[in-house]
């Protein structure tokens, strides 16, 4: 089982950056794809980007590409997402989440995830 906590969330003014970490525990992370989810309120939980347990594949969602970066570091349990370009629609609560080693290599979809964190507040103003 894997336990996952993020953290670097806060508020960035419209243009800024910001590097979100997601640290794991449990012997399952270096075989799990990571991935990261938002949710604004009143909205759907949406995909952002994932990335397989090697690091050789990613997939972003289209708001996104060209502006985020997924990465993960196996030796230290820890997945990260730079943001870069930051606008007030990228406001929400952010999440990662540990997919089974079993399933797809870079899973799009929270049915793919069977792992969550808290999730971390990112507020962009303009």
């Amino acid at each position: 089982q894997v336990q996952l906590v993020e953290s670097g969330g806060g508020l960035v003014q419209a243009g800024g950056s910001l590097r979100l970490s997601c640290a794991a525990s449990g012997r399952t992370f270096s075989s799990s794809p990571m991935g990261w989810f938002r949710q604004a309120p009143g909205k759907e939980r949406g995909f952002v980007a994932a990335i397989s347990r090697s690091g050789g594949s990613t997939s972003y969602a289209d708001s996104v590409k060209g502006r985020f970066t997924i990465s993960r570091d196996n030796a230290k349990n820890t997945v990260y997402l730079e943001m870069n370009s930051l606008q007030p629609e990228d406001t929400a609560v952010y999440y990662c989440a540990a997919a089974p080693t079993t399933g797809w290599r870079t899973p799009r979809s929270s049915d793919g995830y069977d792992y969550w964190g808290q999730g971390t507040q990112v507020t962009v103003s303009s």
